[in-house]
């Protein structure tokens, strides 16, 4: 290389708009989403099975003693067990992983649901708006 190709090369201008991909001397900001979901919504049970009877009588606001779970068990699946205590293995187990509060008061167990959230972030895209829009359109 000689001394002049290496001199043209030190003092070019680039631009920087083409240097970049940008149209504009400005960057482009991008929408964010956030998006917050309870993780029981994702949860899938086997159905008529003891984790999913529990999962279907217990709330998240009051707290229930195992007769209360066997009771709305009876009323809702119309169904006894014939050993009432297999049912705590399951509670055991969805309260270990943190998915069920437990409350010993007064030597009487009671249990209620947690409310795990799950947050989700993101960037959002133009072509997501632009399908919402033809969505609503066509509706």
């Amino acid at each position: 290389m000689n001394l002049f190709g290496w001199l043209k090369k030190i003092f070019k201008t680039e631009d920087k708009t083409e240097k970049s991909g940008l149209d504009s001397i400005y960057e482009k900001k991008e929408e964010l989403f956030e998006e917050i979901h309870s993780i029981w919504d994702y949860i899938k049970l086997n159905d008529n099975s003891q984790a999913a009877h529990i999962s279907a009588v217990l709330g998240f606001d009051e707290w229930i003693s195992m007769d209360e779970i066997l009771r709305r068990i009876r009323e809702l699946f119309g169904m006894d067990y014939k050993n009432d205590r297999s049912l705590y293995p399951y509670i055991k187990t969805l309260v270990d992983i943190g998915l069920i509060e437990t409350n010993n008061v007064g030597g009487k167990k009671k249990w209620r649901k947690r409310d795990v959230l799950i947050k989700l972030e993101g960037k959002k895209e133009k072509e997501e708006k632009e399908q919402i829009k033809e969505t609503v359109k066509n509706r």
